[in-house]
């Protein structure tokens, strides 16, 4: 394992991200792309978190121990420590044991670009706050002043905190899931923001995207960044079959002129079929108009070697691939 030998040069890279009030969010080993895809170590302000890959179905205890005696070493502030087992046998072991510290001591919210995010470190098996879509929060911040935004499959929100950071009119956060919506709305209390009736939902996204399309409803950005694979009554998301029938769905809520943003974060699928899938959207009243990248701390900043990623992500750089399309509508009609 080439991880003891690289660790420093890696935490090194990532010095700038990691600020003297402790309160940023940084990848600072990213397993695939710098020498080990069993392993990814990501710090949550003053909080490091092991993603372990391995097969072992606890994680490997040993190996995290080891990891977090050298990172804490380098990085002294540090306070505690979250191993979550991707294979774990039970709930716990995936959605993250406290190894470091106490459970007290696991960081509550994170800055960035100016903006606070809640966390909620062991909800489930990721963190909940996604660090290669830190591109996409900063093309939101920058581009969605006055518009009226959808949060299709938001989690915890953090796209749509993004969009109202950046002066969105409208921002709707949509989640069948409760307790993920929590944190959006802690998000915004962090930043001083009152939680307007009605912007966070937790609804089924296809069953209330049917009632949006029923009622004329018009958006100048929906955001599209679905779960791996996920079944309800009134719908079916599967990222490696039938991705391209989703977008289908949420396209006709964008306005004329609006953009569609789809990210897919799916390892087995390639950049190409991707492309493919974008390409082919919503009956030629789609084109991708730009892709965003994932900041280099997520792409990996040290190594010699190809990335080890399952498939080949390119004309994307990396797994999550990011696009925003631009939409045409056959009535022109915008979103007022």
């Amino acid at each position: 394992m080439q991880i003891p030998t690289l660790l420093g040069a890696a935490l090194a890279a990532r010095a700038p991200l990691l600020d003297e009030g402790h309160t940023h969010a940084a990848r600072v080993f990213a397993g695939f792309a710098e020498g080990d895809p069993s392993v990814a170590l990501d710090v949550y302000g003053r909080t490091l978190v092991i993603h372990d890959r391995s097969e072992s179905d606890d994680g490997d205890r040993a190996r995290a121990e080891a990891l977090a005696d050298a990172v804490f070493a380098q990085l002294p502030w540090l306070r505690a420590c979250v191993l979550k087992a991707r294979r774990g046998a039970t709930p716990e072991a995936r959605n993250g044991r406290v190894i470091r510290g106490e459970r007290a001591h696991l960081d509550r919210r994170v800055r960035e670009g100016g903006v606070w995010y809640a966390l909620d470190l062991t909800m489930n098996r990721d963190a909940g706050f996604y660090l290669d879509t830190r591109g996409l929060r900063a093309w939101a911040m920058a581009h969605l002043r006055g518009a009226r935004v959808l949060n299709t499959f938001a989690y915890t929100g953090s796209l749509g905190v993004a969009a109202r950071a950046g002066g969105a009119r409208t921002v709707v956060q949509l989640d069948r899931n409760a307790t993920f919506l929590d944190l959006a709305r802690r998000s915004e209390s962090l930043n001083g923001w009152p939680t307007a009736k009605g912007s966070i939902r937790a609804r089924d996204v296809f069953a209330e995207s049917a009632r949006l399309r029923r009622e004329g409803a018009l958006f100048d950005c929906v955001f599209v960044d679905p779960p791996f694979f996920s079944k309800t009554a009134a719908g079916t998301v599967d990222l490696e079959e039938g991705a391209g029938r989703v977008l289908d769905k949420l396209r006709p809520l964008v306005g004329d002129g609006g953009a569609l943003v789809a990210v897919n974060n799916a390892l087995w699928c390639s950049g190409a079929a991707w492309k493919g899938v974008l390409d082919a959207a919503c009956g030629g009243y789609a084109s991708v108009e730009s892709m965003i990248a994932v900041p280099d701390d997520t792409r990996g900043m040290v190594g010699d070697g190809a990335p080890a990623y399952p498939t080949d992500p390119s004309p994307f750089a990396h797994p999550t691939k990011i696009a925003v399309l631009r939409v045409r509508r056959k009535d022109g009609r915008r979103a007022t």
